[in-house]
């Protein structure tokens, strides 16, 4: 009796090639959302120090949005330079909540 040809293994559902595209999606979104939130949170900031230097509303935040288009290009393309994905997600997302909670403190005590 011929030998049979042994069945081709089944592939987990996380195969190499899924794996690899799960990370580069986690890593797209790290790079975007993690990147608009810091630079939520740079604006935010940067608003309420010129606030507080006595700067007009406008011009505080218009000169907060400038820099934030400059460190928002930066951070994505930081996301993609770091090796490590949870660093991406603490530098990007806790450095944008920390920024945005301070401008929160400032714009309270200031009022």
């Amino acid at each position: 009796m011929p030998e049979r040809d042994a069945a081709p293994p089944r592939s987990s559902p996380l195969t190499s090639t899924n794996r690899s595209r799960l990370h580069v999606a986690s890593r797209v979104a790290a790079s975007l959302l993690g990147s608009y939130a810091f630079v939520w949170g740079f604006v935010s900031l940067g608003g309420a120090l010129g606030l507080a230097a006595g700067l007009a509303y406008d011009d505080a935040f218009q000169l907060s949005t400038w820099f934030g288009y400059l460190l928002f290009v930066a951070g994505v393309c930081g996301a993609f330079a770091v090796s490590s994905l949870a660093r991406v997600w603490a530098v990007l997302g806790g450095g944008g909540a920390l920024m945005t909670g301070a401008a929160w403190l400032l714009l309270r005590s200031l009022s």
